[in-house]
């Protein structure tokens, strides 16, 4: 379970980090670089402590928050993509990715507590 924990607080550091991203794409303005970096690396390091966990705990694993947050890492990974050749990012990926992980950091979070 701690191991849960520590993924969850990874989460919530790439989230910071994700709002930052997401207020700059809904301006229309250019995404900070070293943010966008830091927030993949986070999340990235996030999803691979989650994805352990599930591997290691198959009785009980928390698969619903794991597919969410899997749905979310391909939006952001098309946005990364997008962001990287310098295309217009589309607001409604953005925002999906952004809802799609709420999602599945507050499945994550009913699954520690026991819901």
């Amino acid at each position: 379970m701690n191991l849960l924990i520590v993924s969850l607080v990874i989460f919530a550091l790439a989230a910071v980090f994700g709002l930052v991203i997401l207020l700059r794409i809904l301006k229309g303005d250019a995404t900070p670089k070293p943010a966008v970096f830091v927030h993949g690396l986070l999340a990235a390091v996030g999803l691979g402590h989650l994805i352990y966990y599930v591997v290691n705990n198959i009785e009980k694993p928390p698969t619903t928050s794991l597919v969410i947050l899997l749905v979310a890492a391909l939006g952001g990974f098309f946005l990364f993509f997008m962001d990287m050749a310098k295309k217009p990012l589309p607001k409604s990926v953005a925002l999906i990715h952004a809802g799609a992980a709420v999602v599945g950091v507050v499945m994550l979070v009913l699954f520690i507590i026991g819901i």
